[in-house]
């Protein structure tokens, strides 16, 4: 799954999110009014990198068990 932008409404400045119509496990990051939604793998990791207090990279690692 792609990197999904949330809209936030700005009349309420409120996020609404249909948990319905988002992947059953999910990272929802919201940074400087900015919202991404991300699909958690199956098997592994996902990080969150951060400078001077921003989200800079979202990655996501891979693996399987052998």
């Amino acid at each position: 799954m792609k990197l999904q932008d949330i809209v936030i409404d700005t009349s309420t400045m409120r996020l609404e999110l249909d948990i319905m119509e988002i992947p059953k496990a999910c990272v929802v990051v919201i940074c400087e009014g900015k919202v991404k939604i991300r699909e958690l793998p199956p098997h592994g990791e996902y990080k969150i990198v951060t400078h001077q207090g921003k989200v800079k990279r979202m990655r996501r690692e891979e693996g399987e068990e052998f």
